[in-house]
């Protein structure tokens, strides 16, 4: 089968999906079974106050990519949560690693089992995770296009928690129906349950952010389903396939998101005849965001999701590899052996307090290399807000920070490196660090923006107006139904 065959979703069984599930009773039964936790837990923890409401969301019919959603008003609680994997690629056989060129695995290899699970278990808490962090903001949504956006992203996620909640049951019988249940009980920033990932503890305290995080950590996201989307384990890589047609959305929301902000304030300056974007009191008085801080919050969000790529070299990212699990970023790409026993990346290390690039095993720098091709990736979209700025008459220009910048995880955390990449000693930087990220008066101030904006085809002072509406809608649709 080829991968534009439309695979038709069936929406007759209490859990939509388009893998037979009703041809497997046991997998059937653990898969209901597991449901109401889940709506509890979305009760519970999802977009706080909205429940009630319809909100104008696409749900996925197919695989087809030219036409795989429908859009309707729905409540969030009522939505059609399922498992959904991409089509059977016949013939297909494991590209890369010591199994390159085998047929592919349909049930977990034995030797590789616990490797698979950790694999899936992470990726899988990850889903929850950003849903709970954003929880309460639609209480300041700056538009209904903007919270309808906000509640797709966090329904697609909550599917996505479905795709890997599938597999843990299917094939790992007890222990992952055991994940499975964990993955309910863990919570964003708790203390004692903690999600696993960093990144994923942290508050989404405000629109901005959360248009940050959408572009910049969801691309992290992104990375990772393309590397599993490689996967030798076949229902893996059909999992993340169809992950990823959702993934996009997510990373626009947040690309276009930071887009309308920096033109609104580029606008506001042009009106008020500020030419100076350093002028930040006066840029401020406008109701705008100041590009300097919109450059400390994407430092911020970007070095935070630099830590997911874990450390530098990596014995389980390497094991992963050469295993056949967990492949390179765009793998069928790339021009060598796909077995790497005698290739060399370079990769950028502390030495004697310096930054130094040294080659390294290409097994063991996989991680240095999904990180290097993840800022290539979030550059593009950097590049493309820099032309928005430059087009408005605006002389500023938005970097990406340094790869060594505010790093928590892997040989960068026992130094301090700027955002421009010099290594300072530990007063030098903690004298500057207001400078580099947003100090507590920025996010005050930008807190003090965020009023909500329910009218209709209305928009808060601080953000632009979206181009086009979702769906081709009217610039006046009722995104969400608050009546």
């Amino acid at each position: 089968m080829s991968e534009s065959v439309r695979v038709e979703v069936n929406y007759d069984d209490l859990i939509p999906n388009n893998v037979n599930l009703s041809s497997d009773r046991r997998l059937l039964k653990a898969l209901e079974e597991w449901h109401p936790g889940y709506i509890d837990w979305w009760k519970d923890m999802g977009p706080e106050g909205w429940n009630d409401k319809e909100v104008y969301l696409r749900t996925a019919v197919g695989v087809d990519p030219k036409g795989w959603a429908v859009f309707d008003h729905v409540k969030m609680p009522d939505y059609r949560w399922g498992v959904l994997l991409a089509p059977k690629v016949e013939g297909r056989t494991i590209p890369f690693g010591k199994h390159k060129g085998e047929p592919v695995w349909e049930e977990v290899p034995a030797e590789y089992r616990s490797m698979l699970r950790r694999l899936i278990v992470i990726q899988g808490d990850t889903e929850p995770a950003s849903v709970e962090q954003q929880r309460h903001l639609g209480a300041t949504a700056p538009s209904l296009y903007d919270m309808r956006n906000l509640f797709q992203v966090n329904v697609e996620e909550g599917r996505h928690l479905w795709a890997m909640v599938y597999l843990l049951v299917k094939y790992f019988g007890k222990d992952g129906r055991e994940e499975a249940k964990m993955m309910l009980e863990r919570r964003s920033g708790n203390d004692d349950k903690p999600r696993i990932l960093g990144a994923f503890n942290e508050e989404t305290p405000d629109w901005l952010s959360f248009f940050m995080f959408t572009y910049f950590t969801d691309r992290d996201g992104k990375m990772q389903l393309e590397s599993l989307a490689q996967s030798g384990f076949d229902p893996l890589s059909r999992t993340t396939r169809f992950m990823l047609t959702e993934e996009a959305h997510h990373m626009f929301v947040g690309e276009s998101g930071v887009q309308r902000v920096l033109e609104r304030t580029c606008d506001a300056m042009n009106e008020a005849g500020i030419s100076d974007p350093y002028d930040i009191e006066a840029i401020r008085a406008l109701g705008v965001i100041d590009l300097p801080t919109i450059q400390k919050k994407l430092n911020f969000h970007m070095s935070v999701t630099h830590d997911l790529f874990g450390a530098e070299l990596s014995t389980n990212a390497a094991a992963a590899f050469e295993a056949g699990l967990k492949g390179r970023f765009k793998e069928e790409k790339l021009e060598d052996d796909h077995q790497l026993y005698n290739e060399t990346y370079p990769v950028m290390q502390v030495v004697d307090g310096q930054l130094v690039e040294k080659d390294e095993n290409a097994i063991a720098a996989i991680n240095s290399r999904l990180l290097d091709d993840y800022i290539t990736d979030a550059k593009g979209g950097i590049k493309r807000w820099n032309k928005a700025i430059a087009k408005l008459g605006i002389d500023f220009e938005l970097k990406a920070p340094h790869k060594a910048f505010n790093r928590k995880i892997g040989q960068f955390s026992d130094i301090n490196v700027t955002p421009e990449g010099e290594v300072v000693d530990a007063d030098t930087f903690t004298a500057n660090l207001e400078n580099y990220m947003p100090s507590e008066a920025d996010l005050v101030f930008i807190n003090g923006l965020m009023k909500p904006c329910y009218e209709r085809g209305q928009y808060a002072g601080w953000i632009k107006e979206p181009k086009v509406g979702i769906n081709s809608q009217p610039g006046d649709f009722e995104y969400v139904r608050l009546a």
